[in-house]
């Protein structure tokens, strides 16, 4: 222990310098670490598994307010209960989804209206529910000077969990998301999707009842979100799973239902097929010429074109018929999409 090298990166800290930062947690991470160790052992939490009449309920989430009495995070009034499934959450930015997730994480507190897990509030449960839940942020904080076994173990070590278990299933998640053969590189030289492949491994660590996961596979590619997406599908068996995303086939080859948020409001929810037969009829594909594709590109959400010669093949979703010859087409979930939130960000 050196106090004049900590006193320099602490003023290095307070100057704003993240590299600062890391070198005074690596330089003490044996002391966190058997901190941590000490505080988990000494206060174990246990977790019943959850059964199919095992749910979390939400009731009347109303907006969050800055002091200023500016919003900071808007959600107007939802009820919904989740049983064991995975739930798909769709809407476009600044429609609610992360402050939803929030709430359910007990990050943020309702201004009103309250969470319970089997009737009991969550923020009564405190580390109980916590000890249940795994959350993937949008954003998640890592340290570039770790590696990735020692970034987990340092969260397994977080959340509690006894250090044979922790050491076997750091290196099974490892293997799970891909990532074995670099589990001794630093995290500061990992892709981006390196990256979301192990904060997927971090929200896992716990096997946790309730999976939050907000843009998941942000960053991953074709091959890591199917990766991805059967993984989910494979753990989601006996757990509650809210999956965000803007890549509505990441939610359409495996959510059990669907939960659409716009402008802060729970808007529908339902299986996929329930869902999809409300805009039956609402999808078009017409054969037209180039003119006449411009033109039409001006009144109509546009889902896809393709040129063959002369004719512009569009896909349309419209309540009404776009133009004569237009026929129906089935309804998928990106036309869905477009049909709430064409025009929203422009």
């Amino acid at each position: 222990m050196n106090p004049i090298e900590d006193h320099m990166l602490i003023r290095r800290i307070q100057a704003g310098d993240p590299q600062a930062f890391e070198r005074l947690v690596e330089k003490y991470y044996d002391n966190i670490f058997q901190f941590c160790v000490r505080r988990c052992n000494g206060d174990r939490v246990l977790a019943s598994d959850l059964t199919q009449e095992t749910f979390l309920k939400l009731v009347e989430h109303i907006q969050q307010y800055r002091p200023t009495g500016k919003f900071i995070n808007f959600l107007l009034t939802i009820n919904a209960t989740f049983q064991p499934g995975i739930y798909g959450l769709l809407g476009a930015n600044g429609a609610g989804k992360t402050t939803l997730m929030r709430l359910i994480c007990d990050i943020l507190p309702p201004t009103s209206g309250e969470i319970t897990l089997d009737g009991i509030p969550i923020r009564t449960l405190g580390a109980n529910y916590r000890a249940l839940l795994g959350y993937l942020p949008q954003n998640f904080g890592y340290y570039p000077g770790f590696t990735a076994t020692r970034f987990l173990q340092y969260f397994a070590t977080l959340k509690g969990l006894e250090a044979g278990f922790a050491k076997r299933r750091v290196q099974e998640l490892l293997d799970l998301v891909g990532l074995k053969e670099a589990a001794h590189q630093k995290i500061r030289t990992f892709s981006g999707g390196m990256r979301q492949r192990l904060g997927i491994a971090q929200a896992l660590l716990n096997d946790p009842k309730v999976l939050i996961l907000d843009e998941p596979t942000a960053g991953l590619d074709p091959k890591e979100r199917v990766r991805f997406r059967n993984l989910i599908a494979s753990f989601a068996q006996d757990k509650i799973v809210l999956l965000s995303t803007h890549i509505v086939t990441d939610v359409e080859y495996i959510a059990d239902r669907l939960m659409i948020l716009k402008d802060g409001t729970l808007i529908r929810r339902g299986t996929p097929q329930e869902i999809l037969a409300e805009i039956a009829g609402c999808v078009w594909e017409c054969h037209v010429t180039r003119q006449e594709a411009s033109e039409l590109a001006q009144y109509f959400p546009i889902c896809n074109q393709r040129g063959e010669g002369d004719t512009v093949i569009l896909r349309i979703v419209s309540p009404q018929m776009p133009c004569p010859g237009a026929l129906t087409a089935t309804p998928c979930l990106e036309d869905l999409y477009l049909y709430h939130f064409y025009g929203e960000g422009h």
